[in-house]
């Protein structure tokens, strides 16, 4: 995808489309589009962030204690929880069919939350949206 292409993907998430045209080309430029082929695991359940990653294309399996817990789709994401907190990661992730994801590291990832409150009460509410989901489950 070129920088045009990967902006209008970060703009169609829930995440990212309030951010300024300008910080977006700038998330744009700051990633890299990866590839995974089919069964790969992108990241390990345990294992240290690597990264944030906007699924732009295809299909990825999360598990949890050797459970699947749920399939993620184009504008789909996952990362943000080990990226802000940095701990190990709470579950994997397996490329099912032509995955590809935008990569943003770390760094650029939490410098984005310091530097935009409005973008880090957007996370902040994303994710009180998923531990609202997993304690329904439990319940």
């Amino acid at each position: 995808m070129n920088t045009e292409e990967l902006k209008a993907s970060l703009a169609a998430t829930e995440l990212f489309g309030r951010l300024p045209a300008q910080t977006l080309s700038r998330l744009a430029k700051s990633g890299r589009e990866v590839a995974h082929a089919d069964g790969h695991e992108v990241v390990t359940e345990g294992a240290g962030a690597v990264g944030f990653h906007l699924i732009v294309a295809g299909t990825a399996r999360v598990t949890s204690k050797g459970a699947e817990r749920r399939t993620l789709a184009t504008g789909d994401y996952f990362g943000e929880i080990s990226v802000i907190d940095g701990r190990p990661r709470s579950a994997g992730v397996e490329a099912v069919e032509g995955l590809r994801t935008f990569v943003i590291e770390p760094t650029v990832f939490r410098g984005l939350l310091d530097s935009n409150p409005a973008f880090a009460r957007d996370v902040l509410v994303m994710l009180c949206t998923r531990l609202r989901a997993a304690e329904s489950q439990i319940n």
